[in-house]
């Protein structure tokens, strides 16, 4: 799926999570991959003056759904069975870039790897990996 696509087909299935007050946007979207970027808002940030860990789970779910789909075709079905974060550094006040590589995607499910940063900055905040659950034939 292209990112018109995606952008098209989330806005419809998805809305709850990928309307225009979100801040997300699809920045690149191919088959095994996905780049999305979640625009800075104050509301992400917890005590301690850090973009919340809520937040960069969300995003990289939310990416990790864009690559699948990306691969796979409108599934709206395919579903999170797994999200392991670890948080390497305390992200900058800004928009942070999710960047997502699937590392291997069978008949029922896709494995893939997001590396989160913030804009501008070289080096990761948060490294995540993912399972999803695709779902066969009715």
């Amino acid at each position: 799926m292209s990112v018109q696509e995606l952008e098209t087909f989330l806005a419809r299935e998805f809305s709850q999570f990928f309307h225009p007050q979100s801040g997300l946007t699809i920045e690149d979207a191919a088959h095994n991959a996905a780049r999305v970027r979640q625009a800075y808002s104050a509301q992400f940030i917890r005590p301690g003056g850090t973009i919340s860990g809520p937040t960069m789970m969300a995003l990289a779910d939310f990416t990790m759904y864009v690559a699948v789909l990306a691969t796979i075709g409108p599934v709206p079905l395919a579903v999170t069975v797994n999200l392991n974060i670890n948080f390497l550094r305390k992200p900058a006040t800004r928009d942070l870039i999710a960047d997502c590589r699937l590392l291997k995607t069978g008949k029922r499910l896709a494995v893939g790897e997001v590396t989160i940063f913030s804009d501008g900055m070289d080096e990761a905040v948060a490294h995540v990996t993912s399972t999803y659950s695709i779902p066969g034939p009715a």
